[in-house]
């Protein structure tokens, strides 16, 4: 049994998490994942379809895009601790597929203690919200990624929040040229990291 306070308690805690509707469709809890004592964490929306099945985040086509990005800025996913503000995967079966949904403000809400908690055991000096659910739930603050994108915030005394697009943003265009420009819009975000961190 892991030490209570600790991230494995936490974790543990949260597999049996009920606090909203979402586990009862979800394969499993997806929890963040990474060092303790990570100096940047991530936060996406929620678990994909892939992540539901495998139990671990950012493992899916938006993953791998991410993992693109931080290859070519030369850094290092295994340094940083990479969670979502929702803890289940929130779908629509179509068929055979289960097609995403995004959260609503109620679900974001109830995951949010589990978030506070990650942050608080991890104490990360750069938060990286990756999407507008992942600010609204880091903030509780609705604004227009566009205002606040690709700049520093100061969050607390300790902490910078930096703001950018979700990858599954990215692989929804269809648009080649804005694809594109928004891809490499997105790395450079990613690139910021490390010296934001430092």
């Amino acid at each position: 049994m892991a030490e209570a306070g600790t991230i494995e308690a936490l974790r543990d805690e949260a597999r049996r998490c009920t606090r909203c509707e979402l586990y009862c469709r979800a394969t499993q809890t997806v929890f963040g994942e990474g060092p303790v004592d990570a100096k940047v964490m991530i936060v996406g929306e929620q678990p994909g379809d892939r992540e539901d099945l495998v139990g671990r985040p950012f493992v899916g086509p938006a993953g791998r895009v991410f993992d693109e990005a931080l290859s070519l800025a030369d850094l290092d996913r295994r340094t940083m601790y990479v969670t979502n503000a929702v803890k289940h995967f929130k779908y629509e079966p179509r068929g055979k597929h289960r097609i995403h949904q995004r959260p609503n403000a109620g679900e974001v809400e109830q995951c949010r203690w589990w978030l506070t908690r990650e942050i608080d055991l991890v104490k990360p000096k750069l938060v990286v919200a990756m999407g507008a659910t992942a600010l609204f739930s880091l903030t509780a603050r609705k604004d227009r990624l566009e205002e606040v994108r690709s700049r520093p915030i100061v969050m607390d005394g300790t902490r910078t929040l930096f703001v950018t697009v979700h990858p599954s943003y990215l692989l929804r265009m269809h648009d080649p040229v804005r694809r594109d420009e928004e891809l490499a819009r997105f790395r450079e975000d990613i690139r910021q990291l490390g010296r934001l961190a430092g």
